[in-house]
Parts: C-alpha cells; structure tokens; sequence
C-alpha cells in the first residue's frame, strides 16, 4: 500500500518540480471546481431540512433525541453526498480537461523515456466513451453513497468505521479513473483497466486512498489534480508493457 502513496508523491513532485505543467493541468479542475462547489454549498445549506424530510417517525420524538437523530441524519446524508461528489468532481475534471490531461501524461511519459504508446481513438468516440463510464461510475457512485449513508445511521460504527470503508472505495474508483488517461493510450477500457488494477489491489488503494484524503482538504482536488494525473501514470506505466503479446503484463 506504501507503493501506492508512493506514486501519488512521485507525481507530486514532478509537477512541483515544473509549475508550468502544474498549471497547465489546474484549468479544469477550476471549471469543475465553480459547478460542484456551488452545488454542494446549496446542499450543505438544506441538509437538515432533508434530513428531516427523510426522518418523518421522529417527528413525535422529544426535542432531545429528535435533534441529536437528525443531526447524525444530517452528517450521514452530508457524508454521503460528498463521497459522491469526490468521484464525481474527478470524472467530470477528466472529461472537460481530456485533452489537458492526455497531454499532461504524454509529457510525464516522456519526461522518464522509453517507448510512449499514443492513442489512435478519434477525439469525439474517445469523449463518448469518456461520458459512458463516467455515468457507469456515477451510477455506481450513487449506490456505494446510499449504501455508507445507511449505515451511516448506526451509533459509532456509522461515525468511526464507515468513513474509514467509504474512503478506500472511494480510493479504489479514483484510481482507476485516474490511470485510465495512460491505460487508455495502451488499449486498456474500463473493464480491463479494473482487471488489471485488482491484480495490485494494495497499491492501487494505497493511491487511491492517498488521493482521496489530499481531495477532502478544501480545494485539495483542484491543488493536487496535476500531481494525481502525473503519479496515476507512473503507477499505470509500471503496471503495463505493451512490448507483451497481449499488450499488457504485472510489472
């Protein structure tokens, strides 16, 4: 998992080291940044009154316990939200910065030698495909959200173990929407792409994981999107070879 952390360093480092690239990569994230924050400031503003709205059998509580339930109602459906909204700000980073972000991995690729694979995929079936998984992961998003808000709700464990659970999953999508931008150059689609990350589960939710927690800290997805890119293909280029038969092998 220590691997993982490390590459999320590595790409870090690489665009601190070269601030040009660093924000030549920060334009979409800003973009994305305006929609979902106006999105989630409105949200955070109504949260009680949702959670009320989901809470109808409290109504007859005492005021004591009818506000303390809420309250954790509340923080759970706020919890929930923002782990979507994590996925989510990444997939739609990508899409509108695709051809930032490709360029950005091509210059990482570059910048270490060795052979680097181009994708030969029009841009607009390329942006349609982009969208697809992006919905795909979305719907997915939505489910696992659901899923950690229900648990949400149960006393201590919903406060302490389900964040815990919540962001390693969360880890596990954003990496491998993440390294999708090399996999892709190599062939590699969504399906495949998960395959091969599965076959180095610890290091892949060892980025993942790391990313998501620099994602939380404010404005922490935008900061760290170029170095989450630039790291995520280092990670992608150690687990593929296209010199393979197959196109791709277990570093």
């Amino acid at each position: 998992m220590i691997d993982g952390v490390r590459y999320l360093g590595r790409g870090i480092g690489w665009v601190a080291r070269r601030p040009a690239q660093w924000a030549f990569g920060l334009v979409p994230a800003l973009v994305t940044l305006v929609l979902f924050g106006w999105l989630l400031v409105w949200f955070a503003f109504k949260a009680d009154d949702v959670a009320a709205w989901l809470t109808p059998f409290a109504d007859g509580w005492s005021d004591g316990p009818r506000d303390a339930f809420r309250i954790v109602a509340g923080l759970a459906l706020f919890a929930g939200v923002g782990f979507v909204s994590l996925l989510m700000f990444t997939a739609v980073t990508l899409i509108i910065g695709e051809p930032f972000y490709e360029e950005l991995s091509l210059r990482v690729e570059r910048s270490f030698g060795g052979p680097v694979p181009e994708s030969d995929e029009a841009f607009f079936p390329g942006l349609l495909r982009s969208v697809k998984d992006a919905v795909i992961l979305g719907v997915a998003a939505v489910g696992f959200g659901l899923l950690f808000l229900t648990l949400g709700f149960i006393p201590v464990v919903g406060q302490t173990v389900v964040p815990v659970v919540a962001l390693f999953v969360s880890g596990y999508f954003l990496a491998g929407e993440l390294t999708g931008i090399a996999m892709d150059r190599r062939g590699l689609r969504r399906r495949d792409r998960f395959a091969l990350l599965r076959t180095a589960r610890a290091r892949t939710l060892g980025f993942g994981a790391g990313t998501a927690v620099l994602f939380l800290i404010p404005l922490g997805a935008v900061v760290f999107m170029p170095g989450a890119v630039a790291g995520a293909t280092l990670m992608a280029r150690d687990l593929c070879d296209d010199d393979t038969s197959t196109g791709v092998k277990v570093a």
